[in-house]
């Protein structure tokens, strides 16, 4: 029987997968045959010709994985779902058994599995598979993932604990995340006083860390739906700044303190044509991850000439004005992809810094 815990969160976005890909980091320097398992997830894509959770294809890529996707991802759902459910076309009973049966499959070739739940703890519960019930009949402790804070931890863990103790589930320990480095031992000093009484663990996980939640160039390309044009190789580069380029052209070079996204309208050629000339000197190339040229005006002959040659990375968008672009971009939450080598390369870092795998291990066992 192989060794598993369930990682759930108080809230979507949390660092569930994160998290996972933490652990499964630590799992494979322990165990030789870790698995990966994706109840269910209304998020897919198609990997290996399956339509799986996008998470499941995520850690299949990462860690190499051989196992069959269909089986880490039994259940997908579709816009559609939830509505066959409720009018009885689809059977809540016949969701738990695919789920059942795959996952007692992944046991078969496991020595240890991550189970990662979907969204918040009630997320499924209109078909029956919320976390708690998912957690439940996988009879899998659970892992719960915070933020950091303490009212906010404290009265959503009090709600959400209900979940779990109304579907008999095993909460061993919560995982603090992002919490803010100098306040850290205070944070978690809070925590546990004010939690003495319940029944789980209080462990540290992460402190803040922006870059992880910084888009990539990638990222932004898909969110735009617009091509990336000129140098490719470094499309997995995370954006720390996004600036926009109202400002004077000597200005907007100043403001080049860190990797950036600048956002230019194509009628500023004196700008452009800087930037161009920028990125090809060795101490600004790593300022300028990209542009992302907007306005209905056409680039001028000369200018794209030049942008040409340098090979900037950018983007073309002329339905949207800059501000658009910047407010489309601070509203969007980034989540990782298999690309992203940058941000994966520091998440294992991070792990093998913050987190005491066999403490959790045995914890777990």
């Amino acid at each position: 029987m192989a060794k598993s815990l369930f990682i759930a969160a108080i809230d979507k976005n949390s660092g569930k997968t994160t998290t996972s890909i933490c652990l499964m980091h630590l799992a494979r320097k322990k165990y030789q045959r870790v698995g990966f398992f994706k109840p269910f997830g209304g998020q897919s894509l198609r990997f290996r010709k399956t339509l799986v959770d996008k998470d499941v294809a995520l850690m299949s890529q990462v860690f190499n994985l051989t196992t069959n996707p269909s089986v880490m991802s039994p259940v997908v759902l579709s816009p559609s779902t939830t509505h066959q459910v409720v009018d009885g076309k689809i059977s809540p009973a016949d969701l738990q058994e695919k789920i059942v049966c795959a996952y007692a499959e992944l046991q078969k070739e496991c020595d240890f599995i991550i189970v990662e739940g979907s969204g918040h703890p009630g997320v499924g519960s209109v078909i029956q598979l919320s976390n708690a019930r998912i957690a439940h009949i996988l009879n899998t402790p659970v892992l719960l993932v915070t933020g950091g804070g303490l009212g906010n931890v404290v009265d959503r863990l009090a709600m959400i604990m209900a979940l779990f103790e109304k579907e008999s589930v095993d909460v061993r320990a919560i995982l603090v995340n992002r919490l803010i480095a100098e306040k850290r031992e205070r944070s978690l000093d809070y925590l546990s006083r004010a939690l003495m009484n319940e029944p789980f663990n209080i462990i540290g996980g992460f402190d803040y860390q922006p870059i992880l939640a910084n888009p990539t160039l990638r990222r932004i390309s898909n969110l735009l739906d617009r091509p990336i044009l000129g140098n490719r190789r470094d499309m997995q580069k995370i954006i720390y700044k996004v600036l926009v380029g109202a400002a004077s052209t000597q200005r907007v070079t100043e403001l080049l303190q860190e990797p950036s996204l600048i956002l230019v309208t194509s009628s500023r050629d004196e700008l452009l044509v800087t930037l161009a000339h920028l990125y090809r000197m060795p101490q600004y190339r790593p300022l300028i991850v990209g542009l992302a040229i907007t306005g209905v005006s056409p680039i001028s002959p000369i200018t794209q000439q030049i942008l040409d040659k340098s090979r900037i990375p950018y983007l073309r968008d002329e339905a949207r004005t800059s501000a658009e672009l910047y407010q489309i971009i601070g509203r969007d939450v980034s989540k990782i992809i298999a690309e992203d080598t940058e941000k994966l390369d520091l998440i294992r870092s991070l792990a093998e810094q913050s987190f005491d795998f066999n403490a959790i291990d045995e914890l777990f066992s």
